[in-house]
């Protein structure tokens, strides 16, 4: 049988006169036999391989981005780029440092961290010995590497892309890769102190991304922990309890007591007692002293330190001059495990927006809290380094930022050019790289077009299409004088510069 020699990937060559001979008795008698009939199956699984170079072939692939996951065009990265670096500012002025790290860690590292979420994690397939998973967020990852760095002090912010495999909401700004711009305090300090700059920063950046009027939820998990113990929930239900209580901002109130009687275990008579203090309409000092009176709650240690640390964050908002914005919530969990004491989530009230008849409910636009055992984890000792930080949710922020320009009709500069290089002469390419490139050597963000012969008013036009506010021009007679005709594109004016005083006028102008 030396005509079934194998080939290559364990494939096997049919015989030619079985390839090319019309169908008759002797084939059939020929695919009768055993051996025939696997060279004759070979033919048929190499035909689908055959398709894939073929015209029908490629009609049948769908070319689309992974679902939960999209592209950003150059007018929407320039929207996101300022969204970027108003949050950057704001973190810098806080005095941060930016540090980054891997997009993926050990498995081991992520597990555990995250409660029910754990599920949502990414992982990877083994690619030699090392099980990884992509980060879920950047607090994990920073926790990791304050333990690995043996760090006790510092005041970071990370800008970066997380994973989750979460059903995704592309209108509202829910994504499965999306990038969240975190800011961290670790460290021994006094009470509230960090927490209530947290508070601070998150109240700064809204404000200056002018999204419409906010609201920023706090709590504190000591409170929670309290108010669960007094209802009689045994502590191994705390954090599923604490799950299920933050989802009291999506759901109604008998759909998660169903829940908490269904899948957690616990009884009605419980499930009521818990309502009792989540349902509790939110305030600020007053329903923080009425809690301290409460006398169920008053006699539960954690309970009272949570209370008199919330009560010392009032007065640091007050002094800041935001108390205002901020609604003490007994409703608010955040679902995360690591969370220890006081915990937060910003929520857009009512987005601005003159264009549109109904508002979008983005949902929460930032959260973080205080984790203090987190570090600990991950130590070898098991040396706790206390930390609290917020996240801001750009995705979200952007997605409505993004709906406001396309109602407005704004028109979005895409690049930063200043000044474009430009003739009304025949063959004068190399005075137009001479000239731009003594710009770009002096600092001059600057183009020309892409053409030995190109029109002026092409050129003109392309100024006005892209937003680029002036035109360096250079015809024969400016060569000859040593000028520039330097052309403000908005109001037509034009002016002759000395052509060694070209960009430092560029400079003037722009800045005036």
């Amino acid at each position: 049988m030396n005509w079934l020699r194998p080939l290559a990937a364990g494939a096997y060559r049919v015989p030619f006169w079985a390839q090319h001979r019309a169908p008759s008795c002797p084939l059939r008698a020929f695919a009768a036999h055993p051996e025939n009939q696997v060279a004759e199956g070979v033919v048929k699984v190499q035909q689908p391989k055959a398709q894939l170079g073929t015209d029908e072939g490629k009609k049948n692939f769908i070319l689309k981005t992974p679902k939960g996951t999209r592209d950003y065009s150059p007018k929407q990265t320039a929207i996101r780029e300022k969204v970027f670096n108003t949050i950057i500012s704001c973190f810098k002025r806080h005095g941060a440092e930016v540090i980054d790290t891997p997009v993926f860690e050990l498995k081991e590292t992520l597990m555990g961290k995250y409660g029910e979420d754990s599920k949502l994690i990414y992982d990877l397939k083994d690619q030699g010995g090392e099980l990884l998973s992509l980060r879920y967020d950047l607090t994990v990852p920073f926790a990791r590497y304050l333990a690995m760095n043996k760090i006790t002090n510092i005041k970071r912010y990370h800008i970066a892309k997380v994973y989750r495999r979460d059903n995704p909401a592309m209108t509202r700004g829910r994504y499965r890769e999306f990038y969240q711009c975190d800011f961290d305090i670790a460290g021994h300090f006094d009470p509230m102190i960090p927490d209530a700059e947290c508070l601070k920063i998150v109240h700064e950046i809204l404000s200056m991304l002018q999204l419409g009027d906010f609201l920023i939820k706090v709590n504190d998990r000591r409170i929670l922990n309290g108010v669960f113990a007094v209802c009689g929930i045994p502590d191994s239900l705390f954090h599923s309890t604490c799950s299920t209580v933050d989802k009291l901002n999506k759901a109604t109130w008998e759909d998660v007591k169903n829940e908490m009687v269904g899948e957690k275990g616990l009884s009605p008579e419980t499930a009521d007692r818990i309502g009792e203090y989540v349902r509790m309409p939110a305030g600020g000092l007053g329903l923080i002293e009425q809690l301290l009176q409460d006398p169920k709650l008053s006699q539960n240690k954690l309970a009272r330190e949570g209370l008199g640390d919330m009560k010392l964050l009032f007065e640091y908002l007050t002094l800041f001059g935001i108390a205002d914005k901020i609604s003490f919530n007994l409703s608010l969990a955040r679902g995360l495990d690591y969370y220890t004491g006081v915990i937060y989530e910003a929520v857009l009230l009512q987005p601005q927006n003159a264009h549109r008849e109904e508002p979008v409910n983005m949902g929460s636009v930032a959260g973080g809290g205080r984790y203090d055992e987190l570090v600990g984890m991950f130590d070898p000792k098991g040396r706790k380094v206390p930390c609290v930080g917020v996240s801001i949710g750009i995705e979200r922020i952007f997605s409505i930022m993004e709906q406001e320009v396309e109602a407005s009709k704004e028109k979005i500069r895409t690049t930063e050019t200043q000044v474009l290089v430009a003739t009304p002469q025949k063959n004068f390419l190399d005075v137009r790289l001479k000239l731009i490139s003594e710009l770009w050597d002096s600092g001059i963000k600057a183009e020309m077009l892409y053409k030995k012969n190109p029109k002026l008013l092409n050129q003109l036009q392309y100024c006005e299409d892209t937003g680029i506010p002036l035109a360096a021009i250079i015809g024969e007679q400016e060569l000859k004088d040593g000028v520039v005709k330097l052309r403000v594109v908005a109001s037509r004016e034009e002016v002759d510069i000395p052509r060694e005083k070209l960009a430092e006028e560029i400079r003037r102008r722009l800045e005036s």
